[in-house]
């Protein structure tokens, strides 16, 4: 059976997750078709390698015309509904869109139809999130497994003020998951990363036996003084 197992070291998020399939073989013109099945206008998708502290890694860039918008869990589920893309790709994006939605409604108390997508409601966080489970499913990876999250710490500004590291949403995600901070003053998982690796992963801790066949690191956008990037080793189990 195939396996992944993602390295949190430096956090995740959509596009580091992403990087790093893409970093470990999968073919940036095949995503792009795949995502053109969700009939998004406006749109573009760039792969560049580039270091950080030495080590070399995927960075994708979603270069958009859209403004940030808002968007509503029923508007982003018609979208991915109405789409060609296959069931088991559709089931498992709209899974990682509620986990989002749930958080978000318990965080600012109120009903999950209520709930206003800022951030994420963007073509580029559509794309990390919908391109993820391409990816997982176009490489044939059958289960996925993760690190402990390294989360960060501090503040940083939203679309709902100043707000803690973890910010709310990422804390309601990461429920009985294992976490830990080593003082690195950063957002390191970001609400869509973490609503990726918790509805994907079946397990978080040590790596599982596996015989490693490829690795990837998918790179952040922040330079840290530890490597910013989403380490992935995908083999047999």
């Amino acid at each position: 059976m195939k396996i992944a197992y993602f390295d949190c070291f430096s956090g995740i998020s959509g596009d580091m997750f992403l990087g790093s399939l893409v970093d470990s073989g999968l073919e940036v013109a095949t995503l792009k078709d795949e995502l053109a099945k969700l009939g998004l206008r406006g749109w573009d998708l760039k792969a560049e390698k580039l270091q950080k502290q030495g080590i070399a890694g995927t960075k994708v860039n979603v270069i958009t015309t859209e403004e940030a918008g808002e968007r509503h869990l029923e508007d982003i589920t018609r979208l991915i509904d109405e789409s060609a893309l296959s069931d088991d790709v559709k089931q498992l994006s709209k899974e990682i869109f509620l986990r989002i939605a749930t958080a978000e409604a318990k965080v600012h108390g109120i009903e999950i139809e209520k709930v206003h997508f800022h951030e994420v409601g963007a073509i580029d966080a559509i794309i990390d999130i919908v391109g993820s489970v391409i990816g997982i499913k176009k490489m044939g990876i059958e289960a996925v497994y993760s690190s402990p999250l390294h989360l960060g710490t501090g503040f940083i500004k939203s679309a709902h003020g100043i707000l803690p590291v973890p910010v709310p949403a990422t804390a309601e995600l990461i429920t009985n998951v294992p976490t830990y901070s080593q003082g690195i003053k950063a957002e390191l998982v970001t609400p869509t990363g973490a609503a990726i690796i918790t509805t994907l992963a079946k397990d978080f801790g040590p790596m599982p036996p596996m015989k490693v066949e490829r690795t990837g690191y998918g790179a952040g956008t922040k330079d840290l003084p530890i490597p910013n990037l989403l380490r992935v080793l995908i083999g047999e189990a």
